[in-house]
């Protein structure tokens, strides 16, 4: 359950004198979402940490409505995914999708708690309203609205871990999927986009890169392999590929951002400015388009440090070099509109409209990995995702939960 302190804030943000409410927006939320937003927030299910009591809150739930769940742990015990099924389990259903870690807050002013849910202008605050406890609250009111009703098609509920960290957790629950007597007929991953269905995002591949010098005082710096420098070189090569792949790369205008793209994002080295720096170490990713092969790319970053700046390195100490670490790739969506599974989630969210984005979620492994059809429709804007004072609008909620009804009703009919 919820920290003692936390149950029952729900905070809202009004002056004193502040007139009776009027009439209740057109897209209320369902007040048993609010009250589950109001929990699951108060949980700091932070990547870092376990993210055991929010799942045993759910399960426990879940419980009271005769749902039977089951988990799958990571190798510590300390972090678990949970996959739970209302309605019969032989026949294809829908499965609703959501993480349940957030990012930290560490470094950023908010202007309340971000693990008390707050209203404020018809907006929720709160670390995680955005991305993407909103959904989960949204579908764990839907199983509360429906597990008294005769299912012809199963409700199926996926809760990972880790997502934030590179889809790490949503791997395991995916394998355990192949003991299901029968997959899914569609996904829906409730990442934010204002209920918009999404059939295609980017890929991600992400490396870490240490760069092993030959210190010396600086006033030698001739007789000895300044490691940042020669990292520069290797990062100044990655962002011309960035600008190649901007202009011949493959191109989908349907994305914001239509080509595949590069990044570093860390960097570090050296001890002083007078020592030549004798490590560096810095972290990039690809975000590629689905059809664009991120090895490829990699193939050609690692073929430029061995052949062009690594012998210049040896030449003055043997043991200087480049060491390549992996940090985390997922695949792309890429769904085709017209895939009846792709009409069947424009029906449910009752727009016949579809977008490409460039953010990362889950999907990509539930369709590559799982062979699930899957789109990505949530509730809330993304770029309200990881910042100070995360909120999601209160009537977004509300298009979820009717859209999560229709979903209900079709796995009913």
């Amino acid at each position: 359950m919820p920290p003692p302190d936390r149950e029952d804030m729900v905070t809202q943000s009004q002056p004193e004198s502040a007139p009776a409410p009027g009439p209740a927006p057109a897209h209320a939320p369902d007040a048993e979402t609010l009250r589950l937003l109001r929990d699951l927030i108060a949980f700091p299910s932070i990547s870092r940490t376990s993210n055991m009591a929010l799942i045993d809150y759910v399960r426990a739930y879940l419980a009271k409505l005769g749902v039977e769940s089951r988990l799958v742990h990571d190798e510590t015990g300390t972090k678990a995914n949970l996959f739970a099924t209302l309605g019969p389990a032989d026949v294809p259903g829908i499965l609703l999708s959501g993480h349940s870690d957030v990012v930290t807050v560490e470094g950023q002013d908010w202007a309340s708690d971000p693990f008390v849910l707050e209203a404020r202008d018809g907006r929720l605050h709160g670390r995680g309203t955005a991305d993407m406890k909103g959904f989960v609250a949204s579908a764990l009111a839907l199983f509360g609205r429906t597990a008294g009703r005769a299912l012809q098609a199963p409700l199926h509920l996926a809760l990972s871990y880790d997502e934030e960290i590179g889809c790490i957790g949503v791997r395991r629950l995916i394998d355990s999927l192949a003991g299901l007597p029968v997959r899914p007929r569609l996904c829906i991953v409730g990442e934010p986009t204002e209920m918009q269905v999404v059939v295609a995002h980017k890929g991600k591949a992400a490396l870490q890169v240490d760069v092993r010098g030959l210190e010396a005082h600086s006033s030698l710096a001739p007789r000895a392999v300044n490691a940042i420098e020669y990292a520069a070189e290797l990062i100044v090569f990655i962002r011309s590929l960035a600008a190649e792949r901007a202009r011949t790369g493959p191109r989908d205008e349907a994305f914001d951002v239509p080509f595949s793209t590069f990044q570093v994002g860390t960097i570090s080295g050296g001890t002083a400015l007078n020592v030549v720096a004798g490590n560096c170490r810095f972290a990039f990713e690809m975000r590629h388009l689905p059809d664009d092969d991120p090895e490829q790319q990699f193939a050609r970053i690692l073929a430029h440090a061995r052949e062009v700046i690594e012998p210049a390195m040896k030449a003055i100490s043997p043991e200087a070099g480049i060491a390549f670490h992996p940090l985390a790739a997922y695949p792309g969506l890429d769904m085709a509109p017209e895939d009846p599974a792709v009409a069947l989630a424009k029906r449910l969210a009752g727009r016949n409209d579809h977008a490409k984005v460039a953010f990362g979620t889950e999907a990509g492994l539930f369709q590559k990995t799982a062979g699930i059809a899957t789109v990505v429709c949530g509730p809330g804007r993304i770029a309200e995702a990881h910042r100070v004072d995360e909120w999601i609008a209160a009537d977004q909620l509300g298009l979820c939960d009717r859209f999560l009804d229709r979903v209900a009703d079709h796995l009913a009919s």
